[in-house]
């Protein structure tokens, strides 16, 4: 099958066990060197960053991208974006984050783009999932003026350096339910990241996101997720991070998104990184690796 032209196709350290909830702070998170060698031993063009300095900072993580020969797909960041007070403070270490970027080489590849998430609450993070039927959990029509002001403040941090960014909904934040997003696309001008795993568990629908939604998607984390999983959490009240500890993200064509109609999406309407993730926690059974080449392999088998 002929490759799919204009898409690249990245990795991230999430898939590996590495991202915010476990960097220092779990056992068996594979150190960064590793993380390189097997996307790229996987056959991935792309990675994302992970947490910032997780892969390197300056020359070093240019020259352990370029060994590699991977390039930057994008950053995760998340921002107060509610709370103007904090967003000063917060700013500041998204421009580190973009120094980053700098550092790491945008020449060659589309561009890495700064993945903007809301920082989330602990009443989120207590009901994942809820806020599809539950509009309380939501923002009052004030917070979301807040809210938006907030994201334009980061949109133009990001466009004055030379990155277009994109926004990314995630369950346990205070923008995962699809009407959530959807009042994000009409009150702010960010670019969306379509995250079909996260979207399947906020409650939405990944292929008629693709459809309603084109003209702002500008970045795209494709990844399986197991609706069965989410349910039982939802049932049981129980917190975010049982997502990951019961695998409610799997391996592409294991769980509940429909892939193959995704892919004919993906080659009908959109161009650039898409990043294959599949959030773990971590361990040193090998499994991770395994399952991103199987990941890689299913994509290449269908053209991309």
């Amino acid at each position: 099958m002929m490759a799919t032209p204009g898409v690249v196709i990245a990795n991230a350290p999430v898939s590996y066990g590495a991202f915010e909830l476990t960097v220092g702070i779990m056992p068996d998170v594979p150190d960064g060197d590793t993380v390189l060698d097997e996307v790229a031993g996987a056959g991935y063009a792309g990675v994302d960053l992970g947490p910032l300095g997780y892969l390197g900072y300056g020359d070093d993580l240019a020259s352990s991208l370029r060994r590699r020969s991977l390039s930057l797909s994008g950053g995760f960041f998340e921002l107060p974006f509610s709370e103007l007070e904090k967003m000063p403070a917060a700013l500041r270490e998204l421009g580190s984050l973009l120094d980053v970027f700098d550092a790491a080489g945008t020449k060659h590849r589309p561009k890495p783009k700064p993945t903007l998430a809301d920082i989330g609450s602990e009443l989120r993070r207590s009901r994942p999932g809820q806020a599809a039927t539950d509009r309380s959990l939501g923002f009052d029509d004030e917070t979301w003026k807040q809210f938006a002001e907030g994201v334009e403040m980061a949109v133009a941090v990001c466009r004055e350096r030379g990155y277009e960014p994109t926004f990314h909904h995630e369950t346990g934040t205070r923008i995962e339910a699809p009407w959530e997003i959807e009042k994000v696309l009409d009150l702010t001008s960010i670019g969306l990241c379509l995250d079909t795993g996260h979207l399947l568990l906020g409650g939405g629908d990944p292929l008629r996101a693709m459809r309603d939604w084109r003209g702002r998607i500008n970045h795209l984390h494709l990844k399986d997720a197991r609706r069965s999983v989410v349910e039982g959490i939802v049932r049981e009240a129980a917190p975010v991070a049982e997502i990951w500890r019961r695998r409610a993200f799997c391996r592409l064509g294991e769980g509940d998104l429909d892939v193959e109609a995704m892919l004919g999406e993906i080659r009908d309407s959109y161009s650039g990184w898409i990043v294959v993730e599949q959030d773990v926690l971590p361990g040193a059974d090998g499994t991770a690796a395994a399952d991103q080449r199987a990941n890689r392999a299913y994509l290449a088998a269908r053209g991309f």
